[in-house]
């Protein structure tokens, strides 16, 4: 063994990156390549009269221009109401109208500048509750009521556990538009080859899916499409669907018989890529006066903006968290997605949590002042144990929400801090601490009928291994994990490992890269992969030494003996005596793992992943009750995480989920007004830089997952979903005033505290 898990590994594409040898999507140039650009409407709500190209077909430089007529006008996306180019009725401000292909950027951006679009203004819709009213516009035909989707749950009686309860409390929690801020912008570059096969170099999420999805849109099939997937500067979930770019460009590819790359500009990619949906939440709780919680009962009123795409699924998150942090005999859930003329949303790390995890740990610490319980003991009252099924039907065979409880309270000092800051706050500045948890699928989520990923090992004469695996490395450090698996099994240095995850036609399947689920699938998929290697270079070496495979190892390079560690021969060696064998053997494996999990039913119950994780986050921050700035000092976190695989990227992780939490809840907003985005640039989207993040102390709470690789659950989401509740929290213990509405800007801060002084 090489003793590489638990250690601190730097990210393998590190030095690439630091040196600038990493090509991007806008390093690529192909040759003959074209620049695409597309006209978006300056409309929310209208009818497409005429659209006239003529003087941008005849601009120089210029060798394709399209619109609606020149496409098949096969609808895409999660939902299937969207169409790549809009030829008859425009429904938000990014709808796209012509797209062209030119020389240069400059020429293609002259070009749309030529196109004269006529258009006949339709009533427009900006909220949700106006959508239902009786008699508004519709956005959708074949949605004469704006409902593209309802989803019901419920397990229990809710009513019976009103009864039973002591205290009731409501609330309506308000959450906004926020976008995902990707480093690197949208983009895809399409290239047919003289037989009219595809190459599509994308940033997708999901490879092998986008191959099937967009297929019918663009008319070619799948087994004539190739991903190549560049380096991709950042996903965060923004990159899990089709989008009307994307077969944009392969139209204009068509038309123009040469690639085209189509980037977005900065503020493109504020405008038209996908956000975190707005939610209104209206949450219900009941507890006896012994702190045991009774019921919840919640509504959620979801904004789909003028299409749908994955952020109208993120119920079938929010429910999760509703119906188990915590035990929850009787609950009640209900979802209206409903058409508005805003901007559409899509996947967003957290998918829904965030929403969800900000009403119920508000909750807790409001239930648990009622009965006159402290917000820790109160949780742990009602916190699952390992081995627990849930009433949705989610197993918990590993749960470390008490020991994350226990720990984050005890390094934070919470309880100490929580009576100090309350009974000692004088002057106008106000210090205080709050506490939050969550719970998340850690071992993928079967919202496909699968939800597997292949592996290809192959060991070459020299001992180095090369990985070929479905997964994809959106910046979160997977590749350097998936390595670690394999150079740990088959004793060898990372150094020899290469990761190929980036061809479609070299890679194995695999359903894509969401719900925190690469290291447990990816990971367990290289892992078997690389025992079966491990199995067969151990048979070879018996078998040439007279000896048994159970008493050999590898370590160092070497085939070894277990007991003494002594070297028997060195793994190159080994490799290369196979091919002069009278039946020739060369060491390569193929593995597909598959997780225990199961698809929920129609009542979405079934323990949909195969593990789960659990945090508790407890942040410290400062109130200027005179400006309505919040401050945050630190930030203590535990997270089960089952074990620990890379300390250095696993702290990475921790490090970025919290500061996204933080800007969703204190200065993140995309500002859209009568569904138009008013701050389309980093000037005006106030993210979270370093002179603003806190002290982060992270502890990891390793309660070894029996299904994990090696033990491990996924950890890319959870660390930005409960920080929001937390921080509200905190404020309450500073100021004595809650906040159901993010973010917390110092005027709406200023605000609700001259409320409550008034």
């Amino acid at each position: 063994m090489t003793g590489l898990i638990g250690k601190r590994v730097p990210k393998l594409d590190a030095p690439k990156k630091t040196t600038g040898e990493t090509r991007y999507l806008q390093d690529i140039e192909l040759p003959g390549m074209l620049h695409g650009k597309i006209l978006r409407s300056d409309r929310v709500h209208a009818r497409i009269v005429r659209i006239d190209t003529d003087e941008a077909k005849a601009l120089p430089g210029v060798h394709a221009v399209i619109t609606a007529k020149d496409t098949p006008g096969v609808p895409l996306g999660h939902g299937k109401d969207n169409t790549p180019l809009k030829g008859d009725k425009v429904r938000c401000i990014r709808d796209e109208i012509a797209a062209v292909a030119a020389e240069s950027e400059e020429i293609a951006e002259e070009a749309l500048r030529l196109i004269r679009v006529e258009y006949e203004d339709l009533p427009a819709i900006f909220s949700p509750a106006d959508a239902l009213k009786e008699g508004a516009p519709v956005i959708h035909g074949k949605h004469p009521d704006n409902i593209p989707f309802r989803f019901d749950y419920a397990h229990g009686d809710v009513d019976a556990g009103k009864e039973e309860s002591d205290i009731v409390i409501e609330d309506t929690f308000t959450l906004h538009f926020v976008t995902h801020c990707c480093m690197g912008v949208s983009g895809v570059i399409a290239d047919f080859d003289s037989s009219g096969n595809l190459t599509l170099h994308s940033l997708t999420q999901i490879p092998f899916l986008f191959k099937k999805d967009i297929s019918p849109v663009i008319g070619v099939p799948p087994g004539k499409i190739r991903i190549i997937q560049p380096v991709i500067g950042g996903g965060f979930g923004s990159k899990l669907d089709i989008y009307p770019f994307e077969p944009i460009c392969v139209f204009l590819a068509r038309a123009a018989k040469r690639p085209v790359r189509i980037v977005f500009t900065r503020e493109e990619e504020f405008v038209a890529s996908p956000t975190r949906q707005p939610v209104e939440l209206t949450l219900a709780s009941g507890v006896k006066k012994d702190g045991t919680l009774t019921f919840r009962d919640v509504r959620t009123l979801h904004d789909n903006g003028g299409y749908t795409s994955w952020g109208a699924t993120t119920p079938f998150v929010i429910m999760q968290t509703i119906s188990s942090l915590y035990r929850v005999p009787h609950c009640r859930y209900h979802t209206t997605v409903v058409y508005t003329n805003n901007p559409y949303s899509g996947s967003f790390r957290g998918y829904g949590n965030l929403q969800a995890t900000f009403a119920v740990e508000s909750h807790m610490d409001r239930l648990a002042e009622a009965v006159g319980m402290d917000p820790l003991a109160f949780r742990l009252h009602n916190a699952q144990e390992p081995g627990e099924t849930t009433l949705q039907g989610m197993n918990f065979d590993t749960c470390g929400l008490r020991e994350c409880l226990e720990t984050a309270s005890a390094k934070s000092g919470f309880l100490e801090k929580r009576r100090a800051y309350r009974s000692k706050q004088a002057g106008p500045v106000r210090r205080g601490i709050g506490i939050a948890s969550l719970l998340h699928v850690g071992g993928g989520a079967k919202i496909y009928r699968t939800d597997g990923c292949g592996t290809i090992l192959k060991l070459d004469d020299f001992g180095h291994a090369t990985v070929m695996t479905g997964s994809t490395d959106i910046g979160q450090g997977s590749e350097t994990v998936i390595a670690q698996f394999v150079a740990e099994e088959l004793g060898i240095p990372i150094s020899a490992i290469n990761v190929v995850n980036n061809d479609s036609e070299i890679t194995p399947w695999d359903v894509g890269v969401h719900a925190s689920r690469t290291t447990f699938i990816a990971g367990n998929s290289a892992l078997r992969a690389a025992k079966k290697a491990k199995d067969k270079l151990l048979a070879a070496a018996a078998k040439k030494a007279d000896l048994s495979a159970d008493g050999l190892d590898l370590r160092d390079g070497h085939v070894v003996d277990a007991a003494t560690g002594k070297p028997i021969v060195e793994l190159g060696k080994l490799i290369r005596s196979l091919h002069f064998t009278q039946r020739s053997d060369i060491v390569m494996t193929t593995e597909y793992y598959e997780p225990p999990s199961v698809m929920q039913d129609r009542e979405f119950k079934g323990n949909v992943s195969a593990s789960y994780a659990f945090g508790t986050q407890v942040v410290e921050l400062e109130v200027d009750t005179e400006t309505g700035i919040v401050r945050i000092l630190k930030v203590t976190a535990a997270h089960d995480v089952g074990r620990v695989i890379n300390q250095l990227g696993i702290e990475g992780q921790v490090e970025g989920g919290v500061v996204m939490g933080i800007g969703y809840a204190t200065t993140e907003h995309l500002v859209v007004e009568e569904g138009v985005v008013k701050n389309p640039s980093f000037r005006d989207y106030k993210l979270v830089t370093a002179p603003e993040t806190p002290e982060i102390d992270s502890t990891f709470i390793e309660t070894i997952d029996p299904e994990g690789p090696a033990g491990a659950k996924g950890i890319g989401e959870a660390p930005a979903i409960c920080i929001s509740a937390a921080i509200v929290n905190a404020i309450h213990n500073a100021t004595g005033v809650r906040f159901t509405e993010l973010p917390l800007t110092p005027e709406r801060v200023l605000r609700r505290l001259k409320e409550e002084r008034e």
